[in-house]
């Protein structure tokens, strides 16, 4: 099951979000691991780090227990973040604001999260949730099997799992409007699998 933003909804996400948008930076700065073991392929440009993997790029925070990262001819880096046995990985990057606005920050968990520097986007696979905070309040939060955030054109699209995968197969999201007074609706409920705990 497949469910990409109609234009009614994006309309919804854009207003819940005026003028902010993902660090644009943060495809151009270097890539900073740390990790408790390394191995690196010099002829096919690969690296894996495994045990609690730290990567910090500009704004954007990766944590999670194996990381693999090559980087394409054109310099481009890949980096695919692996969470132990029945846990999630964890993504947090800061986002553009106007300068009378309060920061913005996009927090996911998942499974197993995928960096792509040349096409500026996140991948997050299995038991995936995202989330954005206004300073330190949720302010929208979607779950699904899959989802994929376009840093460059703040697009993102959720998966639902396929019927028979033992898990929830719909998409779920509680979206704020941005000047609301009323605080955020309650977070949807997460199945049961979905309670183990980020890296």
């Amino acid at each position: 099951m497949k469910t990409i933003l109609t234009p009614l909804l994006a309309a919804l996400v854009l207003a819940c979000a005026p003028l902010a948008h993902a660090e644009k930076a943060d495809r151009n700065k270097p890539m900073h691991i740390e990790a408790d073991a390394l191995r690196h392929d010099d002829l096919k440009q690969v690296s894996v780090f495994t045990g609690n993997v730290v990567v910090t790029k500009g704004t954007i925070v990766l944590r999670g227990a194996r990381l693999e990262v090559r980087q394409d001819d054109d310099g481009y880096q890949h980096g695919t973040m692996t969470a132990d046995t029945g846990k999630r990985a964890f993504f947090r990057q800061k986002r553009d604001t106007a300068a009378n606005q309060p920061p913005e920050f996009v927090e996911g968990e998942a499974e197993v999260i995928a960096y792509d520097a040349r096409a500026d986007d996140v991948t997050l696979t299995r038991q995936a949730e995202l989330r954005r905070y206004r300073a330190t309040t949720l302010a929208d939060e979607i779950h699904g099997a899959v989802i994929v955030y376009h840093n460059l054109t703040d697009v993102f699209t959720v998966d639902g799992a396929k019927a028979g995968a033992g898990t929830d197969t719909r998409v779920r999201a509680v979206l704020t409007p941005k000047d609301s007074d009323a605080p955020p609706a309650a977070a949807p409920q997460a199945p049961a699998a979905n309670k183990a705990g980020a890296q």
